[in-house]
C-alpha cells in the first residue's frame, strides 16, 4: 500500500510541477511578446521535456516523495484522530459508562482505559499481562471492557457466555476473563461454560441467561461503537479521545496514561 501512495505521489508531483512550469512560461512568453512586436514568437513549453526533468529530479532526490507522504500520512491521520475524538465525545457514556460492560480496576479511577477484545484474538491474549500489570501498578486507573467477537462462531458463542456469567456472577467475572483469554487454545461455548461452572455457575442458570435480550444489546451496542469509530480489529484501546490499536504493551499504554493525567 505504501508503493501504491507513493506511486500516486509522484505523479501528483509531476503533474503539480508541471502545470506550475506550463504557466510560468506561458506567462514569461507573454512578457516577452508586449515588450516588443519584432520578438520570434515564444517557446513552447514542451510538457514531455518538464516532466522529464522533474521526474530525473525525483529519481536523484527521492527522499522528496518519503517526505512528502510522511506529511500526507500524519495529515490523514490527524484528522481521523480529530473526527474520532468527536464521536467519543458524542457517545463518553456508552463508551465509558455502560452498565452493559465489565469494569476492572478502580471504579472511581481517574483514567479509563477501554478495550474491545475478542477471547480468540492472540494480540488480545498477549495484552491481558499489559493490562493486569498496569492495574496492579496504578491503584487509579480504570479498565473498561467492550466484548467484541469478531473471530467467527466460536468467539460469539463464547462470549455469550461470558456476558451471561457476568450477568450473574458479576464478582467473578474478572477470573472468569483471566482463565479463558489466558488459556491455549479456541474459546468456544464449551471452554466457557467449563471456566463458569468450575467458578461456580449454575449451567442451567447461564443457559437461560444466554437468550436474554441484554446479551444481544451489549454486543449490538459495540459493533455500532466500534463502527462509528473504523475499529475493526482487536485489541483496540479508547484512551482520552484517541483510538489506539494493537496491542501495545504495558509501556506505551502507561505512557498515555500519564500524558492524559499531565494535561
Amino acid at each position: 500500500m505504501k508503493k501504491v501512495a507513493l506511486v500516486g505521489a509522484s505523479v501528483g508531483l509531476l503533474g503539480l510541477a508541471a502545470l506550475v512550469l506550463s504557466q510560468q512560461a506561458g506567462m514569461a512568453g507573454q512578457v516577452n511578446t508586449s515588450a516588443t512586436t519584432q520578438a520570434a514568437s515564444p517557446s513552447t513549453v514542451n510538457r514531455a521535456e518538464i516532466e522529464a526533468i522533474i521526474k530525473d529530479y525525483l529519481i536523484n532526490n527521492p527522499e522528496v516523495l518519503v517526505e512528502a507522504q510522511a506529511a500526507l500520512t500524519a495529515k490523514q491521520e490527524a484528522s481521523q484522530q480529530q473526527a474520532a475524538g468527536k464521536i467519543i465525545a458524542e457517545n463518553s457514556d456508552k463508551l465509558f459508562n455502560s452498565p452493559l460492560d465489565a469494569v476492572f480496576g478502580n471504579p472511581k479511577g481517574d483514567v479509563t482505559i477501554v478495550e474491545f477484545f475478542d477471547y480468540n484474538c492472540g494480540y488480545c491474549k498477549r495484552a491481558l499481562p499489559d493490562m493486569d500489570a498496569l492495574l496492579k501498578s496504578d491503584p487509579n486507573l480504570r479498565f473498561v471492557m467492550k466484548e467484541f467477537p469478531i473471530l467467527g462462531a466460536d468467539s460469539t458463542r463464547a462470549h455469550i457466555v461470558a456476558k451471561a456469567f457476568k450477568a450473574l456472577m458479576p464478582e467473578k467475572y474478572l477470573e472468569f476473563h483471566r482463565d479463558l483469554l489466558g488459556r491455549d487454545g479456541r474459546a468456544t461455548e464449551d471452554s466457557a461454560m467449563q471456566i463458569a461452572i468450575k467458578l461456580g455457575g449454575n449451567e442451567k442458570a447461564i443457559r437461560e441467561k444466554m437468550k436474554s435480550p441484554e446479551v444481544t444489546q451489549a454486543f449490538q451496542q459495540n459493533y455500532e461503537l466500534a463502527n462509528s469509530l473504523s475499529i475493526n480489529g482487536t485489541p483496540s484501546y479508547i484512551i482520552g479521545n484517541e483510538v489506539v490499536p494493537g496491542a501495545l504493551g504495558a509501556d506505551a499504554l502507561a505512557e498515555k496514561i500519564s500524558h492524559i493525567r499531565n494535561k
